[in-house]
């Protein structure tokens, strides 16, 4: 796996399957803002395996500019990333207790923010 994160989108980048590596490693960033998902990589044993835990390591280019800017929820999307940084949180993660909570949470987060408007 290539170590160095992909440059935003050029036109004449390689797809893969119709999808630039850019768009498609937004777009998995992105899905870590589910709970639920996080709890199905987990049951599905995605969260043991050592390359996915580097490739989730790798991810962590995501966290800084000009990577940044592209997430449509960069709180929950990085907060879990990181999370998925610690071996604890990859074993609990498979309770959906847990996820439940991680969901109720950001539930909360939310409405507290639009309570600003």
């Amino acid at each position: 796996m290539d170590q160095t994160p992909p440059e935003p989108p050029a036109d004449d980048e390689p797809k893969y399957g119709g999808y630039t590596r850019f768009e498609i490693e937004l777009e998995f960033v992105q899905s870590l803002a589910n709970p639920f998902y996080l709890n199905h990589l987990a049951s599905q044993k995605y969260l043991t395996e050592p390359c996915f835990i580097a490739y989730l390591s790798y991810l962590r280019y995501w966290t800084r500019p000009p990577y940044l800017k592209y997430l449509n929820y960069p709180g929950p999307s990085l907060k879990h990333l990181e999370l998925l940084q610690e071996e604890r949180f990859r074993q609990d993660i498979i309770s959906p207790d847990l996820a439940q909570a991680l969901a109720t949470e950001g539930v909360k987060a939310s409405v507290d923010w639009h309570k600003g408007d």
